[in-house]
């Protein structure tokens, strides 16, 4: 049974039916000051009433991130005690709630004013899922859309062609797009994910196959193949730090992405397909990753490389 602390309630801030629309699922592993932050604007903000939930699930923290948060905010914070991965994480948040909205946002965000009403605002019968324009610490608008993957597009970023100009469109976020409009894209990142509670539980959730990485992706896939699309908004903003705590272990994140590839390459492409992308996966991306560490960042870079590779043959002792 999960054991919680009592959860923050939302109240009316101008009478509308919006008041209390979301229930928030932040997931914490040792983010340190990220997560009080993250909090903060949350409850600062002039629409803190369009949140019924505000739910932290602490993935085994050690650095006492969640305690603090704890301490400051009336905030619901389940303890799952361990590790469980991102997706299963948001899950078992997502399970606490009842509002009809789900807002699925990393602890190293902040959002801005206004950009709550925004996401929401953006709904209509056939978008799925809403994203919102990001900036980074420079202020500078982050690319986070993404086309979704094919072998193709996999293999060009093995050989690391998506850094020219003419491949561009394969790379794994939109660089070709100035994200300057508000649009319907194939997926918007998970760092802010909204989407109606009704969607989310009729696809049954994230996948909990993915341990971290790709589980955005996969869940936008599934909810467009049932004809909702993902949306794009620039209306609303987050700032958002990007690398979060997974930084804190260069190799277990480099093992995680590619192992999450895998299993999105299996469950979505045809045998051919995976069986391509794990070719250029084991046997030819690991000499272009060598190479741009080495040029790039020097010999501590190459050594998380080989290191992440070596992981990916025990999986499950890459997972923290």
């Amino acid at each position: 049974m999960v054991q919680c602390n009592e959860v923050w309630n939302g109240g009316m801030t101008d009478g509308t039916a919006s008041a209390g629309a979301i229930d928030a699922i932040i997931v914490n592993w040792n983010s340190g000051g990220d997560l009080a932050r993250c909090v903060a604007a949350l409850a600062a903000g002039d629409e803190a009433g369009l949140l019924a939930r505000v739910i932290i699930v602490d993935n085994g923290s050690q650095d006492g991130s969640a305690d603090d948060v704890a301490a400051a905010r009336p905030l619901a914070v389940d303890r799952a005690g361990r590790n469980l991965g991102f997706g299963a994480a948001c899950n078992r948040g997502a399970a606490q709630g009842q509002a009809p909205y789900l807002l699925f946002l990393n602890p190293d965000t902040v959002v801005q004013d206004g950009a709550l009403a925004a996401a929401l605002r953006a709904f209509r019968p056939e978008i799925g899922l809403v994203g919102l324009r990001q900036l980074d610490a420079a202020g500078q608008v982050k690319r986070s859309c993404s086309r979704f993957p094919t072998p193709l597009a996999f293999w060009i970023r093995a050989l690391g062609l998506d850094r020219l100009a003419r491949f561009a469109a394969y790379g794994p976020f939109m660089a070709d797009w100035a994200h300057d409009e508000s649009r319907a894209v194939d997926q918007v990142m998970g760092c802010f994910l909204l989407m109606p509670r009704s969607l989310f539980e009729a696809l049954g959730g994230f996948d909990e196959r993915f341990f971290l990485y790709y589980e955005d992706v996969d869940l936008a896939l599934r909810a467009f193949r049932q004809g909702r699309r993902s949306w794009f908004e620039t209306q609303g903003t987050i700032l958002h730090r990007g690398g979060g705590a997974s930084e804190q272990v260069p190799a277990r994140r480099l093992c995680l992405s590619l192992l999450s590839r895998l299993v999105y390459a299996r469950k979505h492409f045809s045998t051919a397909g995976f069986l391509s992308v794990a070719l250029c996966t084991l046997l030819v991306e690991p000499w272009t990753r060598l190479a741009f560490a080495a040029l790039r960042h020097g010999p501590a870079a190459m050594r998380d490389v080989v290191a992440g590779y070596a992981l990916l043959l025990h999986p499950g002792s890459a997972r923290p």
